[in-house]
């Protein structure tokens, strides 16, 4: 149902901290029109845990005013199961085309409730659905035999593998076939998941690179994999940005360097400064100095 590379967007403030609806339609356009399959809203780039109910919902509005057509999913993390049913469903009610769901945070959920807390919230929308898997952050690993539990429901439809874990991929598609797309959710881990069969992407780096994700994505998708290897070698070093606990403030620096962008974020996150800002600007620098001229794909 879903594949190709879906951002995980940014959310745009002011200065004075109130969403920037002008600044997220540009940086949103430009996704669009570099060829990108999907827009991914208030997921963890995108600072939800700082947003109020009703800001997601005009974030999702302002994605939708210029997606194209594109699907555009709205992120569901919340505490309990019935903040997530509300949400979901006033996503749907919005107009969300699909849902990107986590199981209920901060809790540690033992496998039965996390299957029946994304079940609920999945049924409650009524709209197809991406289970977002990060053990890493977020302590609960949605296993195979919990995905043979949400197969039973056909709105469940793909999977994001962020467990950092290569071999995911591979075990995921041997043992449901094609039952549901799978996307890798690890910026640094991208091109090896694509290899290995993986059908989407959703990027983080893209925000600020958007034609390169692209380019890689393609290239892989036409077995062009020597031509996509050579762009994910010079765009590793930018996608190592987003395996961090300051993701959100590099990925918002590389959007001030690569498309003139604002790093601003939203309280108690700051933006990066001092020793730390100078590190990671060296990095984005560094890439912009040597970018690679992109094939025809």
């Amino acid at each position: 149902m879903w594949q190709g590379v879906f951002p995980a967007v940014t959310t745009k403030f002011t200065d004075d901290d109130r969403l920037d609806r002008a600044e997220m339609e540009r940086c949103f356009a430009l996704q669009v029109e570099a060829g990108v399959d999907g827009l991914i809203v208030c997921g963890s780039l995108g600072e939800a845990m700082a947003l109020e109910p009703e800001e997601k919902l005009e974030i999702l509005a302002i994605a939708k005013s210029v997606s194209s057509g594109r699907p555009v999913l709205m992120t569901v993390c919340e505490s309990s199961t019935r903040r997530a049913v509300s949400a979901a469903q006033a996503a749907a009610k919005a107009g969300a085309d699909g849902l990107m769901v986590l199981p209920g945070v901060p809790y540690k959920s033992a496998p039965h409730e996390t299957v029946a807390h994304l079940l609920a919230v999945t049924r409650a929308a009524g709209v197809p659905t991406m289970i977002y898997n990060n053990p890493v952050a977020y302590g609960v690993d949605v296993t195979q035999p919990m995905f043979e539990a949400l197969a039973v429901e056909p709105l469940v439809v793909a999977m994001k593998e962020s467990t950092d874990d290569i071999r995911r991929v591979s075990e995921v598609i041997s043992h449901f076939g094609d039952r549901f797309d799978v996307f890798t959710g690890v910026d640094n881990l991208a091109l090896e998941s694509l290899v290995m069969g993986a059908t989407g992407w959703v990027a983080g780096l893209v925000v600020a690179f958007p034609k390169e994700t692209v380019a890689i994505w393609k290239l892989a998708q036409a077995g062009r994999i020597e031509e996509a290897r050579a762009i994910y070698r010079w765009f590793r070093p930018l996608l190592d940005l987003d395996v961090s606990t300051n993701l959100v403030q590099n990925i918002k620096r590389a959007e001030v360097h690569a498309i003139r962008s604002n790093d601003r974020c939203r309280a108690p996150r700051m933006a990066l400064s001092g020793a730390e800002s100078e590190r990671v600007d060296a990095v984005i620098r560094a890439a912009l100095d040597c970018r690679p001229a992109l094939p025809n794909v």
